[in-house]
């Protein structure tokens, strides 16, 4: 028999504050992270906003001589980490290895803005100015081998780079890597630090970030406001979180991955595939789409990429997406990319867990494309049993979560 899986603790590293108290207190406020680009000298770009995190301090939980070999996406994910498995109530560390625990991770670009820096240090000093440890902090899997060896997580791990999809893509295989009994628990956790100029250019290159601000269903969106940060999602078999007394958040149900098999960076006009993404996040869940209360989109502000996942929601829940609650939350934090998956998932199981779901804060004149409810500025108390998470990729990449409410 599959093992039913549920998220005890959720911990993460956000311009507008990670771990779940901070977190919700933004939502409920409606406070965005998103400001001025600060990181580096934005003069060059059309675009110079960011969802910056600016407080960041590592040291204050990892070692100093453990930090030497991270860059900044491996220490979000680290410490994110360690946020959510104190909002679990679980001992982590201290030399004992967890054969039964494992790491799943998602990110886009891992340790490019790294190399990025490094690079430029390299062509100024030669080989006698670059880091020592480089080619262990900018390899795909250098953030899920630290928290592995942070937390000593000897079990099944895996890093995922599916674009803008991986977070949610995290989340996925923790869910699946515990429902078919490879570990008792899985971090899934995503993390990104793209804010170097490089980056950011060849983002601003490909015309999908926006100038003015994030603007999610609305008439002005133009594209999104590039984040940073990390998020982590504690995920136990309902077995091993019952056996140690664990107050679960929320339950996974359901999880499905494809590929739109058409364009790196536009969706399938006919959004097929989308949708058969959707169907099969249902299914795995089984779940009927008029169960859905409330569907967290993929949201990322493009004129084109909204309209159509709008279209595939209608496509999939037919005359209940009339009645659905769907909402966007990256303007509160940014699209951090690889990492962003990871953090709606956060909100949504949050959002169950509170009886309370988020809003489209920068949603003021609604495009009649994206003709859906889509929660505007103000979130609302309300209960739901069962939730949708979208999140798709450049290259086509689409995956879908289903979340129930613990315990329903």
């Amino acid at each position: 028999m599959a093992e039913r899986v549920v998220v005890t603790g959720v911990g993460g590293i956000l311009p507008m504050g990670g771990d779940r108290k901070s977190l919700m207190s933004a939502l409920r406020a409606g406070r965005s992270g998103i400001g001025p680009l600060t990181r580096f000298d934005p003069g060059p770009f059309r675009v110079r906003l960011a969802g910056q995190v600016d407080d960041f301090e590592p040291e204050r939980w990892i070692a100093r001589h453990r930090l030497k070999r991270m860059d900044r996406c491996a220490q979000f994910a680290v410490v994110a980490c360690r946020l959510a498995f104190e909002d679990a109530r679980l001992e982590v560390g201290g030399g004992l290895l967890r054969a039964r625990w494992g790491v799943s991770c998602g990110t886009a670009l891992g340790g490019f803005a790294q190399a990025e820096a490094q690079h430029a240090r390299f062509l100024e000093r030669g080989l006698g100015g670059v880091t020592p440890s480089l080619a262990l902090q900018v390899f795909g899997a250098a953030a899920h081998s630290q928290v592995a060896i942070e937390f000593g997580l000897a079990g099944y791990s895996i890093t995922n780079s599916n674009s803008c999809a991986a977070g949610a893509v995290a989340v996925g295989e923790a869910f699946r890597a515990i429902r078919e009994g490879r570990c008792d628990l899985m971090v899934a956790v995503g993390a990104e630090a793209p804010l170097a100029p490089l980056t950011f250019g060849a983002f601003e290159l490909l015309d999908t970030m926006c100038p003015e601000g994030f603007f999610p269903f609305d008439v002005r969106r133009g594209g999104f406001v590039m984040g940073e940060g990390s998020m982590a999602l504690v995920c136990e078999s309902r077995s091993h979180a019952e056996a140690r007394g664990a107050e679960p958040i929320a339950e996974i149900l359901g999880y499905a991955l494809n590929n739109d098999a058409y364009h790196m960076s536009s969706p399938r006009p006919d959004r097929e595939t989308i949708a058969a993404c959707m169907r099969a996040a249902l299914a795995s869940a089984n779940v009927a789409p008029e169960e859905i209360g409330y569907l967290n989109a993929h949201a990322s502000g493009t004129k084109l990429n909204d309209a159509t996942e709008c279209a595939a929601i209608r496509d999939v829940f037919g005359a209940h997406a009339q009645r659905l609650t769907v909402s966007g939350t990256k303007p509160f934090h940014g699209h951090s990319l690889g990492a962003v998956g990871a953090v709606e998932s956060a909100i949504c199981c949050l959002a169950l867990h509170q009886g309370w779901l988020p809003p489209t804060i920068n949603l003021e004149q609604q495009d009649p494309a994206c003709d859906l409810y889509c929660i505007p500025r103000v979130g609302v108390e309300r209960r739901v049993d069962r939730i949708m998470k979208d999140s798709f990729g450049f290259g086509g990449i689409n995956a879908c979560l289903v979340f129930g409410r613990a315990g329903g």
